[in-house]
């Protein structure tokens, strides 16, 4: 990746809200020509429309293989390269293990952990041609785990896992790692949960402190990747100066 970002590529993944739509934006501002995913098509053309920047609107669902090499051959068709990969997307369905509907874990694994890894095979050899970087969004659930995240915190620690061996295979060859763990972000995530006592329980401690914005999370995003070539920042951890644990 060169060092002037004047002109690079990245793909944002979950790019339709939150996290992803900040780190799409404050990209596009500093120059990058960004593709952006998600599920949610009508929310992107909107997005597109607000960018500085060029950008590119993809369908891409992350649980689907195929639709995440498609995506990334489309973003490399449209720009010739690709130097960044922001794999955002992700859902959190908390809740106790006793009694779990476990049709919410599977959506959390298939979204959280393995569309994160599909996303990291479909973009490693064009980010190594480009020495590019990889930047993971985590949580700091994927440093502790707590009652009723159990699996959400268990995909979250399985990205930092995946992160740490491949920045073990990539870094000499020039590709960064990036690991990004974000405490209390002021998003849609939480309205995920579908139980009425974890979305009560979200909203409370969302009342409790200054919570951080997606803004706060790209703004660190764009601080890693803007490095020179010799400096790797490889794990952001970055919590509301109000949140205790």
């Amino acid at each position: 990746m060169s060092n002037t970002v004047e002109g690079n590529v990245a793909l944002v993944t979950g790019a339709s809200s939150g996290i992803g739509q900040a780190t799409a934006l404050a990209l596009s501002k500093a120059g990058y020509r960004v593709a952006v995913g998600a599920r949610r098509a009508d929310r992107l053309r909107a997005l597109t429309q607000d960018a500085p920047g060029e950008m590119l609107a993809l369908d891409l669902d992350v649980t689907d293989r195929r639709s995440v090499q498609d995506a990334v051959s489309a973003t490399v068709k449209r720009f010739g390269a690709l130097d960044v990969l922001v794999n955002n997307a992700g859902v959190m369905l908390n809740g106790p293990i006793l009694n779990a509907d476990l049709t919410q874990w599977t959506r959390m694994v298939e979204t959280n952990l393995l569309g994160s890894m599909y996303a990291v095979h479909a973009s490693l050899p064009h980010l190594l041609e480009s020495k590019g970087a990889v930047v993971q969004v985590s949580s700091t659930s994927g440093r502790t785990a707590s009652a009723v995240s159990g699996v959400y915190s268990a995909t979250k620690f399985g990205i930092n896992a995946f992160s740490e061996a491949l920045r073990q295979e990539v870094t000499a060859q020039g590709v960064r790692v990036v690991v990004v763990e974000p405490g209390f972000v002021a998003t849609e995530l939480t309205s995920h949960n579908t139980d009425p006592a974890m979305q009560a329980a979200a909203k409370a401690m969302a009342a409790s402190m200054r919570t951080l914005q997606p803004e706060d999370i790209a703004s660190a995003v764009l601080y890693a990747i803007t490095q020179p070539e010799h400096v790797a920042v490889n794990e952001i951890l970055i919590r509301p100066t109000d949140q205790t644990r």
